[in-house]
């Protein structure tokens, strides 16, 4: 039996609800690049959408101490833009826009307090009155431009795909300490991704395995120090510059996912995917403020780490869509993410249950939907490389999406 229902839909259904599922997806991941839109029909197609994620995660207790702070984790929205044009029959290319990665992060009073008990201070600014050098709050946002082609041609009853691209890629952290605040930027860094797909539009059958690479971030940028810091050195005779120069390095993660979708009775149809990330290439954060040590006479470090010793992560997801008639489709998915945390922090495994919905209106096709995420309990420990210990409860995380898709 065809499926021909369902191919305007194509990957829409399973779109509509992966955009609020993979917010969840482990680590820092937040967007990610509408390659879909190479399947499109049309010979030119533009979608622009937004997706505001909520959340919802605290400490339930700091060494031992039932937790008093709000949710440290901090609302945000992901933007994404995608636009393609068909070259020829058999070649289309995209642009596209998005923000893979990113954190927002907030520490109460309790939390600053466990910090700088925890902080290993020179003498000499413990007998000053310093008490540590806790993270107030801390942030980073990235930006990816890239441009994917497709090239496709006729094989047995459909179409296999090959599919490749190169990004760049913007970094842009800021941590703000007792001590001062400190933001390192990397304006642009290079990746690539490459797949394959194989389609057959009249079953609404495709199989799609797509790469993306690592990006190696080197990072420069300014160290500002505090008023409270500038005012202790000050007492000591040492004149402390409004300014140092920072520099440091990291990386962020490849993987490799793999999408199936397939009609699997009139007006239905079954998806899910499965998506490697190797956050193990995330370990730690490395930075230098040489200025800092040269001023205190070595007494602060001019290196500095931040710890985070992850593992890779997997997330699997299911789902089945159903086209109500030829306007409006709806399909809901279930989502399960590996949690890649080791001890230094808290990243436990997370559930996500999505609801979407593609509705034809106006000149395009309108995508909806919402995420209900359970992120399980977890904990972490000064052994493990934390700052302090810490447990939390499970939590709720919540996520809305809309685009908008117009094509001729």
């Amino acid at each position: 039996m065809a499926y021909t229902f369902m191919r305007a839909a194509t990957l829409g259904l399973f779109g509509a609800c992966a955009a609020v599922t993979a917010v969840q997806a482990g680590g820092f991941a937040r967007g990610e690049a509408d390659t879909e839109i190479l399947y499109e029909d049309g010979s030119v197609a533009a979608r622009g959408g937004i997706i505001y994620v909520i959340p919802k995660r605290g400490y339930a207790t700091i060494n031992g101490a039932t937790g008093t702070d709000d949710d440290y984790s901090k609302n945000y929205a992901i933007p994404s833009f995608s636009a393609k044009a068909r070259i020829s029959e058999n070649l289309s290319c995209a642009f596209t826009y998005t923000q893979p990665f990113g954190a927002k992060s907030e520490y109460g009073t309790q939390a600053q307090t466990a910090d700088r008990a925890a902080d290993a201070l020179p003498p000499l600014l413990v007998a000053l009155g310093v008490t540590g050098n806790a993270v107030i709050k801390s942030k980073f946002d990235t930006n990816e431009y890239g441009g994917t082609c497709a090239v496709n041609f006729d094989v047995g009853p459909g179409q296999m795909y090959f599919i490749g691209g190169g990004f760049v890629e913007s970094f842009d952290y800021t941590e703000v300490k007792d001590f001062g605040s400190l933001n390192l930027k990397d304006s642009s860094a290079g990746g690539y991704r490459v797949g394959a797909a194989y389609t057959i539009p009249e079953y609404a059958l495709r199989a799609e395995l797509l790469y993306r690479s690592q990006v190696d971030h080197d990072v420069s940028g300014i160290f500002r120090p505090s008023a409270a810091i500038t005012s202790v050195l000050g007492g000591l005779g040492i004149a402390v510059p409004s300014q140092m120069s920072a520099t440091g390095s990291g990386s962020l993660p490849q993987s490799l996912e793999l999408n199936l979708q397939s009609g699997i009775a009139p007006g239905w149809l079954a998806f899910g995917s499965v998506k490697w990330t190797d956050w193990s290439v995330l370990q730690t954060l490395n930075y230098s403020i040489p200025a800092i040590a040269v001023v205190t006479g070595g007494a602060l470090p001019a290196n500095q780490q931040k710890n985070f010793f992850w593992k890779d992560g997997w997330t699997i997801s299911g789902g089945v869509g159903h086209s109500f008639n030829d306007n409006v489709s709806g399909a809901v998915t279930l989502t399960w993410d590996k949690g890649v945390g080791t001890g230094a922090d808290i990243m436990s495994d997370v559930w996500t249950l999505g609801l979407g919905s593609q509705i034809k209106g106006g000149p395009g096709v309108l995508r909806v939907g919402a995420g209900l995420s359970y992120l399980t309990s977890g904990s972490q420990s000064k052994a493990k490389g934390a700052d302090f210990d810490a447990t939390a409860n499970g939590d709720w995380a919540y996520a809305l999406t809309a685009s908008y898709k117009i094509a001729f």
